[in-house]
């Protein structure tokens, strides 16, 4: 339990168990930058030390708040995003192709991004709405987040309830090489766009011809 004692969160998870556990990863998962990994970590581990959680409810309720908290973001995205961009993006320089290229990249390769960003602390409260934002097929953003959604709830959780205390000496480590994962793959991604911009910007407006709306 001393693990525990340290964090800010236990006792939010004392006090109020699945309902803090479905509030907190719901809105991280819709956009809002709350701890949503360290509440399921926490509330597994405190499942796994005092019994007054069910693992298997645990995870049920932070697999549907992630499921739930990502299609509020996408359909947020999707309904108010590309409006404010197309009003307000040349201000940091996003004219109609870089939006068009930025909804080509997430058709190719959308899915990914939207599954991956659930296990990545950077993307894990953005991934759904840009996804939203950039126009990603529904039927495929729900595959994938009730995917990314389901397996992340499920080994976090279980992994965490059966590590015990020894999670806080695993967890960062793995934090932090995911962190550079992301970061080296974001400079990647952006060094390979301003390499090929030129080419793959007309590559989107044959894939999307026509003006933005």
């Amino acid at each position: 339990m001393s693990f525990l004692a340290e964090l800010p969160i236990a006792d939010l998870i004392a006090s109020y168990g699945y309902i803090a556990i479905f509030v907190v990863i719901g809105l991280e998962s819709a956009g809002v930058p709350l701890p949503g990994e360290t509440i399921l970590i926490s509330s597994a581990v405190y499942a796994g030390s005092t019994g007054n959680l069910n693992i298997a409810l645990v995870i049920a309720m932070a697999a549907l708040a992630a499921i739930l908290g990502d299609n509020l973001g996408y359909w947020a995205g999707r309904r108010w995003g590309m409006p404010l961009l197309l009003r307000y993006g040349h201000l940091i320089a996003l004219d109609q192709g870089r939006l068009k290229l930025g909804q080509y990249l997430f058709r190719q390769h959308g899915g990914k991004i939207v599954f991956f960003g659930r296990f990545t602390a950077m993307l894990r409260a953005y991934a759904a709405v840009l996804a939203g934002v950039n126009r990603l097929d529904a039927r495929w953003f729900m595959v994938f987040n009730g995917l990314g959604g389901v397996i992340w709830a499920a080994s976090m959780g279980l992994g965490s309830y059966y590590c015990g205390r020894s999670i806080e000496h695993i967890a960062g480590p793995v934090g932090l090489a995911l962190l550079a994962l992301v970061i080296f793959g974001g400079l990647a991604l952006w060094l390979f766009v301003r390499r090929h911009e030129a080419r793959l910007l007309v590559e989107a407006e044959a894939a999307i011809p026509g003006p933005l709306v």
